[in-house]
């Protein structure tokens, strides 16, 4: 899987979470402006800030990985 590919599930995964950006990156640690990049930009959070992603939208980092379909 492709760094585009990954990005994408990541946006994905935020989008369905129907969570506000500014919810997620306060709960990740991040400045909105910083989710807002992940969402319309080619940035990809460090991985101390993925795993975090992750857990708070409850998403499995290997779908994101494209590891799984799931």
């Amino acid at each position: 899987m492709e760094l585009p590919d990954i990005q994408r599930r990541l946006r994905e995964s935020i989008l369905r979470s129907g969570i506000p950006q500014k919810e997620i990156a306060k709960a990740v640690g991040v400045s909105a402006q910083t989710v807002s990049k992940y969402m319309k930009k080619d940035v990809f959070p460090a991985l101390d800030t993925f795993a975090k992603l992750c857990a708070f939208l409850d998403v499995r980092s290997d779908y994101i990985l494209g590891i799984s379909d799931y």
